[in-house]
């Protein structure tokens, strides 16, 4: 058999599932799985082997896949990955044997024609891209905690003192009123930021509160 007709009778599926990324994908074992039978109709031959190889600072694994068929045809095809520079829970070892599993998966993606991806002026990209966008999980951040600024704060005790205010004192006083009071007594000028005028109108109205509840007291 030869390749070309190994490349077209070839059926991998995506037998393994990702549950953190929730997607098929297929692996090493499963390619090998389903050439197996191929390779046996015709006693073609394949190898895979590894190299380890320094590219710059970084270790990467090389793998090379070689298929031989019944006349002798070789063909080669290679895949790289790099070692992870540490994994959490994995030893040195585990580290090599994942990236090697990922070097020769390239390796026989290549030499067998096996694609995951759609191209992307396709129509059929544009579905798995948005498949994928319904299967993958949306992990939500939680929504951060909103600090109240000075100001927010001033702006509150301000209004809960002028309703004091309001109610303390008899009469037809009202909200425009008191307003209008307080910020004379505090000697709001238009050049005061407005940081600065609630800092006066809540310190102006503390004042008249305990005036007031002095002078309360006092006639008691």
């Amino acid at each position: 058999m030869t390749l070309l007709t190994v490349q077209m009778e070839l059926k991998a599926p995506k037998s393994q599932y990702n549950k953190f990324g929730g997607y098929n994908y297929r692996s090493t074992e499963d390619i090998l799985q389903a050439v197996k039978p191929l390779l046996k109709k015709d006693n073609d031959h394949l190898s895979l082997s590894d190299e380890p190889i320094m590219v710059g600072d970084w270790h990467y694994i090389k793998a090379t896949a070689t298929f031989t068929d019944k006349n002798d045809k070789t063909t080669i095809s290679t895949g790289y990955a790099r070692e992870a520079a540490n994994k959490k829970g994995m030893d040195d070892s585990q580290i090599t044997g994942t990236a090697s599993s990922y070097a020769r998966k390239y390796a026989l993606n290549g030499l067998f024609l096996i694609d995951d991806n759609k191209d992307a002026d396709t129509d059929e990209y544009h579905k798995q891209q948005r498949s994928s966008a319904w299967q993958q999980p949306t992990r939500k951040r939680p929504a951060p905690q909103k600090q109240m600024s000075q100001l927010q704060k001033n702006q509150q005790e301000y209004k809960k003192l002028r309703q004091q205010i309001i109610e303390s004192f008899s009469g037809d006083m009202t909200v425009d009123s008191a307003n209008k009071q307080i910020r004379q007594m505090a000697g709001i000028n238009n050049d005061d930021s407005v940081e600065a005028k609630y800092q006066k109108m809540v310190k102006t109205a503390k004042e008249i509160l305990n005036n007031y509840n002095n002078g309360g007291n006092k006639n008691d």
